[in-house]
């Protein structure tokens, strides 16, 4: 079966006319990688935040992504989510890298799961979740992934602002001393030639 690949123009044309002005930003580049310098292209594109799951709809119809990761940044009024996908995946020079980002309000920092479209998001979105304090409404499993069941409610560790980390769980392991109840780590001594110890 051959894949039909659209341009990244032709891609970023086909959000601007199914969302229209909701597409915030679109930006298409182009670089090179390797050695032989082979052709890589990132598309950028921001949506208002409701149309994050008819905008990832749309990449499926396209073509089925590979869903990278979903980054998450503190803007300071607002968090912004950045959905980072491979599309054409595995197809020779044919690869784009495509980025949906929407930015949530802090005031309202609720976003639909994408998981009953792409199910392997769940792990990236429970990292949302605890990291930057963002509800992902309808998510099928809610648990902690890796902060402790013990880790306070209400701190966020990406955030930077009061929900953040406090400086009271600030830990500078370089200015204390390892802690006496825990055994040093076993060291092997290499000899070097002529009987010296490394």
């Amino acid at each position: 079966m051959t894949v039909q690949i659209l341009r990244p123009e032709e891609i970023v044309e086909r959000f601007r006319g199914a969302f229209g002005e909701n597409v915030l930003e679109a930006i298409v580049k182009e670089r090179k990688e390797g050695a032989r310098k082979n052709p890589a292209t990132n598309i950028w594109i921001r949506l208002k935040q409701e149309y994050l799951k008819p905008g990832i709809q749309t990449l499926i119809e396209i073509s089925f992504p590979h869903l990278s990761v979903i980054a998450g940044s503190d803007l300071g009024e607002e968090v912004e989510l950045v959905y980072i996908f491979s599309l054409y995946y595995g197809v020779r020079h044919g690869e784009y890298m495509v980025s949906i980002a929407v930015r949530l309000p802090k005031s309202d920092l609720r976003i639909p799961t994408i998981s009953d479209l792409i199910p392997g998001a769940v792990f990236t979105e429970r990292e949302k979740q605890e990291m930057l304090g963002v509800e992902v409404v309808g998510i099928p499993d809610p648990r902690r992934l890796f902060l402790p069941e013990d880790f306070p409610e209400g701190v966020y560790p990406w955030r930077k602002d009061e929900t953040g980390i406090p400086d009271s769980m600030i830990k500078n392991l370089w200015q204390v001393k390892r802690p006496k109840e825990r055994a040093a780590p076993p060291v092997e001594a290499k000899e070097k030639k002529g009987g010296v110890q490394e």
